[in-house]
């Protein structure tokens, strides 16, 4: 169990992807509602030891590479590796894909109804997963109830921050959003630990005991400050669109993460191909993940002063480069270091992809506008890691895959860019 197949590799990007699905959603109810004269400064260190607790719960579905294996060898033993693959597809893709509803109904008001159905859901459907014994129950379960569940959930917990902090609000978001990376490293472990002493059930049942904990807590302490804000139009806003620079932007989200998982997915599977043992090649997700949590602090910090875009396009120029390096390195102490890198870097992105959003329109507005944002990037995660696969078995090596992930996130640099120029008007500026 403890050997990760390629397909349950592939998955393991679900920890950066929801990492990045809670700042964006974060971001969607923040300045919706925001305007910083209106707020009174707020304890920063306690504000942020109050919310970090509460993302670490989505790291829960970052353990789905463990399940896929698990899935493979002894449960689904009989079904296609591809086919249990959906499951995990369908949970990240949901986790994104709400995004686009969650964001307008947390900018009207509605965050604790929503907030609290969707707690209990996702309590639910883990203790289903325990008694599922056919695919298409942990299909219904585990990848539309639990992804659904997880959707809902991540723009209400992270949304609120910003009501808090009228100062160095990128700092705090990308404080809270190491949440995300503490769960995506602790919940695949936990799983790959617990399996083999307490069984498949009793592992699920342990996840369900600790969300309710975790839940529970959260729907009694979470609370917006500011009143909602209600803007002409229904939940979808499509015009946005016609913002050039906005339009670009979105473009951008989907070619960027078109590459930027693929180092990450399949790092593990290219490690055991060049001898390293199978044991310690898991933990380069789990390394890359952890200095993630880093990259997500610089990035706020950064972001403040010189604008979020000026910030992610170098270092997903540094991604690239690792991507194109990764597959020509082959001693264990090499690969670590472009784990440490690739994590880093991919952390200041994904923590700060939302922010340009808030200076595209109206405040009122921005819920939707993220929302549509983060329903374009779910395409790219979904069918970056399938690509990057197909290439590897097409040319027999990861060779053409790395030239391939490398070649795509310099071209959303040049997206980036782009969208910076569209906006101010002129090549150089803070944004």
């Amino acid at each position: 169990m403890r050997q990760l197949n390629k397909s349950s590799l592939r998955h393991q990007n679900t920890q950066h992807q929801l990492s990045e699905s809670l700042t964006l959603l974060s971001c969607s109810a923040t300045s919706a509602r925001l305007k910083d004269e209106a707020i009174p400064n707020i304890n920063h260190g306690s504000s942020v030891q109050m919310y970090m607790p509460r993302a670490r719960r989505f790291g829960y579905v970052n353990a789905w590479g463990i399940f896929q294996a698990y899935y493979e060898e002894v449960i689904l033993s009989n079904e296609n590796p591809s086919d249990i693959a959906w499951i995990g597809s369908v949970q990240y893709a949901l986790v994104f894909l709400p995004g686009l509803v969650t964001g307008r109904l947390f900018d009207i008001g509605y965050f604790k109804i929503p907030y609290l159905f969707a707690s209990c859901l996702l309590v639910a459907c883990t203790f289903l997963v325990a008694e599922c014994k056919v695919y298409w129950q942990f299909l219904l379960a585990q990848g539309i109830g639990i992804g659904l569940a997880s959707g809902i959930l991540f723009g209400p917990a992270l949304g609120i921050v910003s009501h808090w902090f009228s100062k160095r609000r990128g700092l705090a978001l990308g404080v809270t959003a190491i949440g995300s990376s503490v769960g995506g490293t602790v919940f695949p472990i936990a799983a790959q630990k617990l399996i083999p002493e307490v069984g498949f059930k009793w592992t699920m049942r342990i996840f369900g005991f600790i969300l309710i904990l975790l839940l529970g807590v959260a729907n009694l302490t979470l609370d917006r400050r500011l009143p909602p804000q209600n803007v002409k139009g229904g939940l979808f806003n499509w015009t946005t669109l016609k913002n050039p620079a906005y339009a670009i932007y979105c473009i951008s989200g989907v070619t960027t993460f078109l590459g930027l998982y693929t180092m990450l997915t399949y790092i593990p599977v290219s490690a055991v191909q060049v001898g390293i043992p199978n044991d310690f090649s898991f933990y380069f997700i789990a390394i890359a993940n952890g200095t993630s949590a880093f990259g997500r602090i610089l990035a706020g910090l950064l972001a403040d002063r010189v604008g979020a875009i000026n910030v992610m396009c170098p270092f997903i120029v540094v991604a690239a480069i690792m991507t194109f390096v990764w597959p020509f390195v082959t001693t264990q102490g090499g690969l670590i270091a472009i784990a440490v890198i690739y994590g880093f870097s991919c952390g200041t992105y994904v923590s700060l992809l939302p922010a340009p959003v808030m200076s595209m329109g109206a405040v009122g507005d921005v819920g939707r506008r993220t929302g549509l944002l983060l329903s374009f990037a779910a395409f790219g995660a979904l069918g970056g890691p399938p690509i990057s696969g197909a290439i590897n078995s097409a040319t027999g090596g990861f060779e053409g895959v790395g030239w391939y992930a490398g070649g795509i996130l310099l071209f959303s640099v040049c997206l980036l860019l782009l969208t910076r120029y569209l906006h101010l008007g002129k090549l150089v500026g803070k944004f």
